[in-house]
Parts: structure tokens; C-alpha cells; sequence
């Protein structure tokens, strides 16, 4: 791919409000990124904070289901989906999960992959403990605020 087509379409990038582009001659691709990581492992979250306004958050809830939570949450602490995706419990399909139930997790572990816009967003713990349950199956899609694990307090 020509180089002279690289810096116009970083400079469209950098005028335009979109975040990323990606562009394919051939067997040639170029994507680019912008004001976002691209190495999942060297990334840190920015949505860390979103899950502690998830669980913060008033919501609109009858009695009997404002009550449901709160018996979970003495049982343990629950890590939600900061985001609408598709979970993934390992780093790439074949490979052992990140957690399984019975396993001891430290606050920051990985657990969890959640794909969205072809992004894939690292969940880490933010607590520590045993995973008590695992309440989504790999490859199925999670909803903002879904319950994806269960800790032990």
C-alpha cells in the first residue's frame, strides 16, 4: 500500500469524528486507532470505573426484585458487563478459560473477554475470592449491567 494513501487517510482520521479505519487492497490491510490501545494485554481498562457505577447506580426495580440482589450480594460480590458484547471465557478459542468455578481469583485477574465492535475489552476482577458461578455461556451475548460472575465475599 502506497504510503502517500497511509497519511491521507490518517489525516481524514484526525478530521473526522470517527475513532478507527480500516482499509484492504488486496492482501494488504491497514487499520488505524484513535486515542485507543490495541494490545489487550498491555491495555488497562477504562471501564473499571463503569462497573462501580453499575453496581452504584439506583435503578428502577419493583420491591420483590430490589430484594433479589441483595440476597446475592451477601453471598458474594458480582462482576456485571460494563458494556453490550459477546463473552468470551478464554484468550482464544481452544485455550483454557481465564476462571472456572472452585478457582481463587485476586482483585485485577483477568476473567473474561467481552467483544464489542470488534474490540476485544479485557474484564478484570475487582475483587478477590472463589468463583462461586459463572452465569454466561462462552460465545453468547451479555447485555450493560448483566451479572457475568459471582465472588466469594
Amino acid at each position: 500500500m502506497d504510503i502517500r494513501k497511509v497519511k491521507k487517510l490518517i489525516e481524514m482520521l484526525e478530521e473526522s469524528n470517527l475513532e478507527e479505519i480500516e482499509i484492504q487492497e488486496g492482501e494488504e490491510s491497514v487499520r488505524l486507532v484513535k486515542n485507543k490501545p490495541n494490545n489487550l494485554l498491555s491495555s488497562q481498562p477504562v471501564y473499571t470505573e463503569s462497573i462501580q457505577t453499575i453496581e452504584d447506580r439506583p435503578t428502577e426495580r419493583s420491591k420483590e426484585e430490589s430484594e433479589e440482589p441483595a440476597e446475592d450480594e451477601d453471598s458474594g460480590d458480582l462482576i456485571n458487563s460494563p458494556m453490550v458484547g459477546t463473552f468470551y471465557a478464554s484468550a482464544s478459542p481452544g485455550s483454557k478459560p481465564f476462571v472456572s468455578v472452585g478457582d481463587h481469583v485476586n482483585e485485577g485477574d483477568v476473567v473474561c473477554i467481552v467483544e464489542a465492535m470488534k474490540m476485544m475489552n479485557e474484564i478484570k476482577s475487582e475483587f478477590s475470592g472463589e468463583v462461586l458461578s459463572i452465569n454466561v455461556e462462552n460465545s453468547q451475548p451479555v447485555e450493560y449491567g448483566q451479572t457475568l460472575f459471582e465472588i466469594s465475599k
